[in-house]
């Protein structure tokens, strides 16, 4: 088994494997916005390599790129299926070569993701992980119904919340969580139990309800896409859920887990570095939150509040520079990016005009 880091990875691994596919491509498709991908999936194609891909029937505010993208691979010869609308959403991001080597994604394959998000994803030839992967794609392609043969493939709804309840309840020491959302009520019972019975549990990202048992620290400039649990630093689950009710009950999502050695380390070696990092920024929070700094956080997030959709200017930019550049820009996922630096910036500023300048030291 392999790990894939983002940033830092980057796109090429998954392009790799496609170029080398020799018979099959099946990839699993929520948000795509990275052309070097979709050439090599047409590539595949004209090769003779049998592709299909499955997109998400829907996803916030990105519909008409999504039928755009199935027009242009229809017309490139791939075998496209649309997810079925019996959940809420299919979010799972997968990608499955010649069905011996499974790529499990925690991040879609878009340049926000890739390049500027904490994320990973999980390479395996493991045969029983490959074989219930394609069989879940299969029916997912047909739109029948999947009944999971894995206890460690963990697939939303039909057994993550039972496979990760169990994979917390289990934990003896620690627990180091990246999620952007724990908001399940019995998650987060769990969780707390696991703290009141000696288990150290941090949380990168959001807990939706306060407590003083679990320890939570917001990522620091950086955007987290990752759903990572680990568990006494012996066992590891990547995926695309996170502890929210809606991600295991109500919406397609595939995760894994493993007990890899090296993987294991590897991610903790990245969480706790992430980790020191946000502890850091949290406590310079706390002893600089004067009434200028808090002044200027209020600002800075009304501005943005009132702020125009900038997405058409977006629309029109990248239609202008049409093929010159090297990936599709996503418009929704973009303007999360310009409006985040704008509150940055405003907060900077009024920081900058409030505080007193520092005094200098005395010749």
């Amino acid at each position: 088994m392999r790990l894939l880091t983002q940033p830092g990875d980057g796109v090429n691994p998954l392009v790799n494997a496609i170029n080398a596919a020799t018979s099959t491509v099946d990839i699993a498709i929520f948000r795509f916005d990275r052309k070097e991908v979709e050439r090599a999936m047409i590539n595949a194609v004209n090769r003779g390599v049998l592709v299909r891909a499955l997109i998400a029937c829907t996803n916030r505010g990105g519909e008409k790129r999504l039928r755009e993208l199935e027009a242009r691979l229809l017309q490139a010869g791939v075998t496209v299926a649309r997810t079925a609308d019996d959940l809420v959403r299919y979010h799972a991001k997968y990608l499955i070569v010649d069905r011996r080597e499974l790529f499990l994604l925690a991040f879609n394959i878009t340049y926000l993701d890739i390049e500027q998000s904490r994320s990973f994803g999980l390479i395996t030839t493991n045969k029983r992980a490959v074989e219930e992967a394609s069989q879940l794609f299969d029916m997912d392609m047909k739109r029948q119904p999947y009944v999971p043969a894995l206890d460690w493939l963990v697939v939303s709804p039909a057994n993550a919340r039972r496979e990760l309840d169990g994979f917390i309840k289990d934990a003896k020491k620690e627990l180091y969580i990246y999620d952007p959302c724990v908001s399940d009520p019995a998650m987060i019972r769990v969780l707390d139990e696991r703290s009141k019975n000696g288990v150290e549990v941090r949380i990168l990202g959001h807990l939706a309800r306060r407590s003083e048992a679990l320890q939570v620290c917001k990522l620091h400039d950086m955007r987290l896409h990752t759903r990572m649990i680990l568990r006494d630093r012996t066992h590891g689950f990547v995926g695309s859920q996170s502890l929210r009710t809606v991600e295991l009950d109500r919406r397609r999502e595939v995760g894994m887990i493993f007990d890899d050695a090296a993987l294991i380390a590897s991610l903790a070696k990245t969480f706790l570095d992430d980790w020191k990092i946000a502890e850091t920024a949290k406590l310079n929070d706390k002893t600089e939150a004067t009434p200028a700094r808090k002044m200027a956080k209020k600002v800075a997030k009304a501005v943005v509040k009132d702020l125009p959709s900038v997405k058409p200017l977006i629309e029109t930019a990248i239609q202008e520079m049409g093929e010159s550049v090297e990936f599709a820009l996503n418009p929704e996922e973009l303007e999360d990016s310009v409006k985040d630096a704008i509150k940055h910036a405003v907060r900077d500023a009024v920081q900058d005009a409030v505080l007193p300048e520092p005094q200098q030291p005395a010749k």
